[in-house]
């Protein structure tokens, strides 16, 4: 039950983290800072693996030049559907 509950809260804090980069992205925090540098950095470096392979797949489909980074939206919404898949195979052999 440990590990189940291990994975959920990961994922939860993942989502968490994807929310919080869109808004980032919006707002352009002071960079002086490095306090604020080594915190972005961190939280582009947690989510940026899982976020280029759906930024490729995006732009290789698009017929234009996109504006708008769709990739944290598609991750949000497939990001529960990954979860229940590795749950319930967790389930299973647990």
């Amino acid at each position: 039950m440990f590990l189940i509950w291990l994975v959920h809260s990961i994922f939860q804090i993942f989502y968490f983290l994807i929310i919080v980069r869109v808004i980032v992205s919006w707002v352009r925090p002071n960079v002086r800072d490095k306090r604020i540098i080594k915190a972005l950095r961190l939280l582009y470096d947690v989510t940026e693996p899982v976020l280029a392979p759906v930024r490729n797949v995006i732009y290789q489909f698009s017929s234009s030049q996109m504006r708008i980074d769709f990739s944290p939206f598609i991750v949000i919404i497939l990001l529960p559907f990954v979860e229940r898949i590795i749950l319930s195979i967790l389930r299973i052999f647990i």
